[in-house]
């Protein structure tokens, strides 16, 4: 089976998530919460022997290919396919809690290469997008369906498009005539949108409206910031968690989660007496982000945007620490 796709910050991962210490490094259970094609835990079953994994995806393509290439390691690796959302939310109170969890938000580049689901221009394939392809709106159902001033708000929230506007007023001008359908249809209309002197930079004009697009098309923000918060409370104490992301909303969700377990008090200023403990819910071991090296950046150019922070555990959080979704729009 031939793998498309390379695992960023891995050597950073397997050092700050390595399941060392009495309490875990004989029987330590991680929770590969984006499984892809299953670099990551492929890494970590290599190189910690003991280690157990459950590997979570949304797809059940790449899944299939990732359980042929972790056969290998036999009832070390198990599976489930849904959402991570889902998987922590429902944790059931009587399971073996994980030491670790590792989070990869990046798009795998087997769906820009080989899914066929229009993840990529550089491709004519169907304008779908979506993780799980058998529910929920697909990309082209949100460029049809969706009034302009919402496809315009779409775009520039989900990916800075400054000519967010030009492109969304484009397409609901183009779809008058017929049903964009291809990821290629799309791509052409937003190269006609932008002013000439934008079509030629460093990266194609369509680039931000399809990944505001998938994130769209995937709710990737709204489904992160609950999971972040159910899965750091299904973690046993002084397990650790990382997660590695690939834009600054993203980053921003992860950042401000971690910032608020780490302090020792999250109650507003106004309030006289801390209701929250007044102790963190975990020991920040990435002061500032880990970012990939100019090696890794030259031989795995996805890599380049990638940011991983880690925290342990000390206690559960609670509620003033989980983060809404208007705490970051």
């Amino acid at each position: 089976m031939e793998i498309v796709h390379t695992p960023v910050l891995l050597q950073e991962c397997l050092q700050y998530l390595s399941p060392v210490g009495e309490a875990f490094e004989d029987n330590a259970l991680m929770i590969d919460s984006t499984l892809g094609e299953g670099g990551h835990s492929n890494a970590f079953l290599s190189h910690f022997p003991h280690l157990r994994i459950i590997g979570l995806d949304a797809d059940k393509a790449i899944q299939a290919r990732a359980r042929e290439r972790l056969a290998v390691y036999g009832d070390r690796m198990q599976f489930f396919n849904g959402w991570f959302n889902d998987f922590y939310h429902s944790f059931p109170a009587d399971k073996e809690k994980p030491n670790l969890i590792l989070f990869d938000l990046g798009i795998s580049v087997y769906h820009y290469e080989k899914s066929g689901r229009g993840f990529s221009f550089r491709y004519d394939e169907p304008l779908d997008m979506r993780l799980n392809a058998e529910s929920g709106e697909s990309a082209a159902d949100i460029v049809n369906d969706s009034r302009e001033e919402e496809l315009a708000n779409m775009i520039y929230l989900y990916s800075d498009e400054k000519y967010s506007r030009r492109i969304a007023r484009a397409i609901v001008e183009a779809r008058k005539s017929s049903r964009i359908a291809s990821s290629k249809a799309l791509a052409d209309i937003v190269w006609s949108a932008v002013p000439a002197n934008y079509r030629h930079g460093n990266i194609h004009p369509a680039t931000r409206t399809f990944q505001a697009l998938r994130i769209a098309v995937n709710s990737e923000l709204r489904r992160l910031p609950l999971a972040l918060y159910d899965a750091f409370n299904v973690l046993q104490d002084g397990g650790k968690m990382g997660v590695i992301t690939f834009h600054s909303l993203e980053d921003r969700i992860v950042k401000q989660f971690f910032r608020n377990l780490g302090k020792y008090c999250v109650c507003p200023p106004e309030q006289a007496v801390c209701s929250c403990g007044g102790k963190p819910c975990a020991e920040i071991l990435t002061r500032k982000p880990l970012e990939p090296s100019q090696t890794e950046i030259r031989e795995n150019s996805p890599s380049r945007s990638a940011k991983l922070r880690v925290v342990r555990k000390l206690r559960n959080a609670t509620e003033m620490h989980r983060l809404g979704v208007g705490d970051y729009e």
